[in-house]
């Protein structure tokens, strides 16, 4: 987002999963690309996240919440297989390990950053 003075509207972020090409993806960590959404001086923040397969986020534990809507795709972690759909919320205090053994993209919405363990 450019200019944080004006509202965003995305009007079918499923769509936009679909069409990955039209993003301007930045690198982020190894196998996994950012779109930047927003990030706040507070440190909230949201962005879209596109998986390779069989990439992963190492072990990090959240210090606010941490919101996942997967929009394609699957993601895991140790407890469970979040198909496309899945809507993840991880309260703080909480800690995992994520993978995408086929690939994904998700929407993320940070409270704060994660720690990563």
């Amino acid at each position: 987002m450019t200019d944080p003075t004006q509202t965003l509207i995305l009007p079918d972020i499923f769509q936009l999963a679909a069409q990955p090409e039209r993003l301007a993806w930045q690198p982020f960590r190894a196998g996994i690309e950012i779109f930047p959404i927003y990030k706040s001086s507070q440190g909230c923040s949201a962005a879209l996240l596109r998986y390779a397969p069989g990439s992963r986020v190492p072990a990090h534990a959240h210090v606010g919440y941490e919101h996942i809507l997967v929009l394609s795709g699957e993601q895991n972690d140790e407890r469970h297989q979040y198909p496309q759909g899945a809507f993840v919320v991880s309260p703080p205090g909480t800690s995992h390990t994520v993978e995408s053994p086929a690939g994904c993209i998700v929407l993320a919405i940070w409270e704060k950053p994660v720690s990563f363990l």
